[in-house]
């Protein structure tokens, strides 16, 4: 869901180790059910048609992307908002008055890598009403709470790998709950591409080219860096994430270090923690940064974000942006205006490359 993804040849998860972990390995660690997707948005899509029947409704959070209600759509369900606090808890009211004997599905969202606030009220709600529980974690796919692998929390669970680690695509569906994943059957996207292909192959050239771009800025010109998801209609970018994962990805994931690739994060979300103190019109969204949590970006408060974007291009840190671009139905509905309202003033800083000193506290003293 959320851009800034690391490109491949100068992160350190593709570091040289002796014994690398591998992805597998580490969610092996806390579930063994599981399929590999091309994106989460597909994976979305199975894991709710194994549970759905059309004319049925799911509901969502009204904070989240415009393109991650098309695969509710594609399946002939209604996607219905409920409402979130400025906590990015869900208004439990709001979500009591708008579920329904036709509500098939509740789904919770770990925003930015840290667990759902208010998740124990909203499991209750959903068992309550004899609803399943969607866990999205798109944004966490290293993130433990507790002993616990964030996405693995509801009936089913989804979370993109793309977001954390430098791959073309990928993600995994959770079918946490047994009866889920014995009535699911995979669709043409599960699972993953056999051979190399010819996406993989613009990935890696597009990652040789943001490398000499970060070297070299005076080739900006003749290269398209392409960051972030391109500018194109919802439905159009959920129909081109229906594909398996690429055979480069499953090489790649072979390869990385989850607990490293946290402990980065982690480091360059204290950082700018520590340097945002001293700026009173900027606050973290998160007061904590609980141990076992992978975090996707930092999200911070901006009281005017126009003016902190502006001083973070000036530092040189290009990659800050305000999330997310919110669904027509959420734009056009005042019960939503906390959703519209964040979606203006949170921006994510990047935590997948490390940022000098002297450019945090450039960003720091820039109003």
């Amino acid at each position: 869901m959320i851009g800034g993804t690391a490109t491949l040849l100068t992160r350190s998860v593709l570091d040289s180790r002796p014994e690398p972990r591998g992805l597998e390995p580490f969610v092996a660690a806390y579930t063994d059910r599981y399929r590999f997707y091309g994106s989460g948005k597909a994976a979305l899509r199975d894991g709710l048609a194994t549970i759905a029947e059309p004319g049925e409704n799911v509901l969502v959070p009204a904070y989240l992307p415009d393109a991650v209600v098309e695969p509710i759509r594609d399946l002939e369900l209604e996607a219905r908002f409920y409402a979130v606090t400025d906590r990015l808890a869900p208004d439990h009211t709001d979500l009591d008055g708008r579920i329904d004997d036709d509500t098939v599905a509740v789904t919770s969202v770990n925003y930015f890598g840290f667990p759902q606030p208010g998740l124990d009220e909203l499991a209750a709600i959903a068992d309550d009403w004899g609803c399943y529980h969607v866990d999205d974690n798109a944004h966490a796919a290293c993130s433990v709470d507790e002993g616990t692998l964030l996405g693995t929390r509801g009936d089913l669970g989804l979370t993109s790998l793309h977001k954390l680690f430098p791959v073309p695509n990928g993600a995994l569906l959770y079918l946490t709950n047994p009866a889920v994943e014995d009535a699911f059957e995979p669709s043409r996207f599960t699972g993953t591409n056999d051979r190399i292909g010819v996406d993989d192959y613009r990935y890696l050239l597009k990652s040789v080219a943001t490398d000499v771009l970060e070297t070299h800025p005076a080739v900006d010109a003749l290269v398209s860096r392409g960051d972030g998801e391109p500018t194109s209609t919802p439905d159009g970018r959920y129909e081109a994430s229906k594909v398996r994962m690429s055979k480069l990805a499953v090489q790649i994931l072979e390869t990385v270090d989850p607990a490293a690739v946290r402990r980065t994060r982690r480091g360059q979300y204290r950082a700018w923690q520590r340097a945002l103190e001293r700026r009173g019109d900027v606050r973290p969204l998160f007061a904590e940064l609980p141990d076992g949590i992978c975090p996707q970006v930092c999200p911070v408060y901006a009281d005017d974000p126009r003016t902190f974007l502006a001083a973070l291009e000036r530092a040189g840190v290009d990659d800050a942006y305000t999330w997310p671009r919110l669904p027509g139905d959420v734009l056009e509905d005042p019960a939503y205006a906390t959703a519209r309202h964040l979606s203006r003033h949170v921006v994510a800083l990047p935590v997948h490359r490390a940022l000098g000193r002297e450019t945090i506290e450039a960003v720091t003293r820039g109003r």
